[in-house]
């Protein structure tokens, strides 16, 4: 543009090449404006008809209103830099605007692809009552959101890297020996990396998931956060457990929740042989009944299921909508059982029995002479 401009030695511009300066800066900036209000414009129409276009916009607001300034910026610098001008300063400008488109188009595709990730983790909702593949997709979204961010960043610094001509040249040599450092981290980073494709892995195949209720370490908890190296599991007693992704790829662990939230637990009662089993039977009707919603309807049988000791193993299996209502419902049975069988069926506690006989003769057998008498006791 200013090739047949007066310019010196130095780079510097004659007063008519800064009169067109100005000139091309307005045009760039009518331009810049154009492209911002025109986008907002045509967003705001495609929104009418696709919500989602509208909460885009929103979004990506800034971050494509500093891509197209810089774009504008950038050409402008172009068409004003003299074509025979050899000023390290023009280039330095030039350099560093290329750096900055970089970033802010990474800045721009960053947040396009996390709104798309956003868009589908607001569809899959977990507060309903079946949620096993909303949950699942949430898992997969999380992980996918951090992948994103981390792929997005690596291509930015690799880009900014190679626009600058002494990395190029490094990058050269770098290749050529690239097997020899390839080996090397490998072997340095080895459980960092098993602990990122033990994440990858977490995410897709379906072994856990966020708030899968699971026994690890012997403990039980939800899942809280899956990330690409740890998983966060929520305690009963809201402490936080934190185990390196490979855990649940290398460990046995319980996972209640993987299908389906409901379950099945079992209330177990040591009581004495003299119990009545039918009528303890009969009142387990009424108790299940006064549980509540905490009590799906599916199973609550009651099973005599041992019998040796001097005691008979009473089990009574119930079945809840999720673990925590499974908890409490257990409570509520062996409570309410507990307190049937002390107000209607006291015989029925469990009993120690104590024989008392006579001194015993020479041969360590009890006297036939002597009385025997026998003691219950309540334990």
């Amino acid at each position: 543009m200013f090739a047949g401009g007066a310019v010196d030695t130095m780079g510097r511009m004659s007063t008519e090449d800064w009169k067109n300066a100005l000139l091309a800066a307005a045009v760039a900036l009518v331009v810049a404006l154009a492209v911002i209000i025109g986008a907002r414009v045509l967003l705001r129409i495609l929104g009418q008809h696709w919500k989602p276009a509208t909460w885009l916009a929103d979004a990506c607001r800034t971050p494509f209103r500093v891509l197209v300034v810089l774009v504008a910026l950038s050409g402008w610098v172009s068409s004003i830099q003299p074509r025979d001008s050899d000023a390290w300063w023009w280039t330095a400008i030039g350099l560093a605007l290329r750096v900055a488109e970089i970033a802010g188009g990474a800045w721009l595709l960053t947040c396009v692809l996390l709104y798309l990730e956003d868009l589908t983790l607001g569809r899959a909702r977990t507060d309903e009552k079946d949620n096993r593949v909303a949950r699942r997709v949430r898992t997969q979204i999380l992980l996918i959101r951090r992948l994103t961010v981390a792929i997005v960043v690596i291509i930015a610094v690799g880009a900014i890297l190679l626009s600058f001509p002494g990395v190029r040249a490094i990058g050269a040599s770098v290749l050529a020996s690239a097997g020899l450092i390839s080996v090397v981290a490998a072997l340095a980073a080895q459980s960092t990396l098993a602990n990122v494709f033990a994440g990858i892995q977490i995410a897709f195949n379906d072994a856990i998931k966020v708030d899968d209720a699971v026994i690890v370490e012997s403990e039980w908890g939800w899942i809280e956060e899956i990330t690409l190296s740890y998983v966060v599991v929520r305690l009963w007693d809201d402490r936080r457990m934190v185990l390196p992704s490979t855990y649940f790829t290398s460990t046995p662990f319980q996972n209640w929740t993987r299908k389906t939230s409901e379950l099945m637990g079992a209330v177990e009662l040591d009581l004495d042989f003299r119990v009545d089993t039918a009528g303890m039977r009969a009142a387990l009707g009424p108790i299940m009944e006064e549980a509540g919603a905490m009590w799906d309807g599916r199973v609550a049988h009651f099973q005599v299921t041992d019998a040796v000791g001097g005691y008979v193993h009473v089990r009574v299996l119930v079945t809840a909508v999720d673990a925590p209502t499974l908890f409490d419902l257990r409570c509520h049975v062996r409570e309410r059982l507990v307190q049937w069988v002390r107000e209607h069926d006291p015989e029925g506690l469990p009993t120690q029995r104590v024989m008392l006989t006579s001194p015993t003769d020479g041969l360590g057998s009890p006297g036939r002479q002597g009385a025997s008498t026998e003691v219950d006791q309540h334990r």
